[in-house]
């Protein structure tokens, strides 16, 4: 029987767990195994996201409502405006990557270190943004109401535009007890975070503000809140109403589902994770390629494998933006 003999030749060479499989170094194919299994993971989220905002669409939270903060614009609804901003923030920090890693490809070191610079401004800018638009969510600006049955009621004017609850509640009339030893923990039996404001307020006040109704949860044939008639939103608040809400937690949220406020800090905090870590890896890629050390080697592919995992962290934010704020 003949011998199967291996050709010694380029053509019949044989990979035998050298340097370059497909053609490509191990640190890079390392790189894509990441990418492909952090892919699937925010998949999964954003699946679960998907699934629980269409099993809840009648009374999901509208994010044109929800996402209208830009800062220095106090009272100024601008809606997307400043999501945007984020957006054309990280796609273009992707830019600058892409042009950094052709500088390396190159080896102009200073241009690679130019364009890592823009790339780090603009993941700070990301990130800052991104901590704006979180704190301006938990805080929260008109307030709610919550039912025993958990449902959001918010309120509105005679022309259907948003009321916060401060503007006819007024300042509270109570103060919290000083924490002694003698006086234990305050308020232990709180479900909520102190608002300052009652039940009592809150029905009192809307008594005597006759233009102010409730907007419920639910909505109608054309996809808004349905809001109720002055004697059903008295009526409503009396019945239904158990405790005031501002802003959102992982318990309660003033725009509705508890669901919306869960997936938002945990799917949009994970990706936020990725940025840091993202701007940690420019960091340290910059810091080389300002000490000369990529062009001592001649060799700019960390640079290469960092913008991998940054255009990573750009596409995933398409879809984040696309599913929180666009559906």
């Amino acid at each position: 029987m003949e011998a199967t003999v291996a050709k010694t030749g380029t053509e019949g060479k044989l990979w035998g767990g050298a340097q370059s499989p497909l053609k490509a170094r191990y640190g890079k194919m390392m790189i894509w195994f990441f990418i492909l299994s952090d892919s699937l993971t925010f998949t999964g989220f954003l699946a679960s996201y998907g699934l629980m905002r269409f099993k809840f669409a009648d009374v999901w939270p509208i994010p044109d409502e929800v996402y209208n903060h830009v800062p220095f614009l106090h009272g100024v609804e601008a809606p997307m405006y400043f999501v945007a901003f984020m957006t054309f923030v990280l796609i273009f920090s992707s830019v600058t990557m892409v042009l950094a890693v052709d500088a390396g490809s190159r080896l102009e070191r200073k241009k690679v270190a130019v364009y890592l610079a823009l790339t780090l401004l603009g993941g700070f800018v990301f990130l800052g943004s991104q901590v704006y638009e979180w704190s301006t969510f938990i805080k929260g600006n008109y307030g709610a109401v919550e039912t025993n049955g958990g449902a959001i009621l918010q309120f509105v004017d005679t022309d259907g535009k948003r009321v916060a609850i401060a503007d006819f509640v007024g300042a509270p009339t109570t103060e919290r007890i000083e924490h002694t030893s003698s006086e234990g923990v305050w308020y232990k039996s709180e479900k909520q975070f102190y608002t300052g404001m009652t039940m009592e307020q809150v029905h009192a006040g809307m008594l005597a503000h006759e233009n102010v109704l409730i907007r419920i949860q639910e909505k109608d044939e054309h996809g808004q809140h349905i809001i109720l008639s002055r004697e059903e939103s008295l009526s409503k608040l009396e019945r239904d109403g158990r405790e005031v809400v501002m802003g959102a937690n992982l318990r309660h949220n003033e725009y509705g589902h508890p669901l919306f406020a869960n997936f938002f800090f945990f799917i949009t905090g994970f990706h936020g994770f990725h940025v840091s870590i993202g701007v940690m890896l420019n960091f340290v890629a910059f810091t080389n390629v300002v000490l000369g050390r990529y062009e001592e080697k001649r060799d700019y592919e960390m640079v290469e494998k960092v913008g991998l995992y940054w255009h990573f962290v750009d596409l995933v934010w398409v879809f984040v933006f696309t599913f929180f704020y666009l559906v």
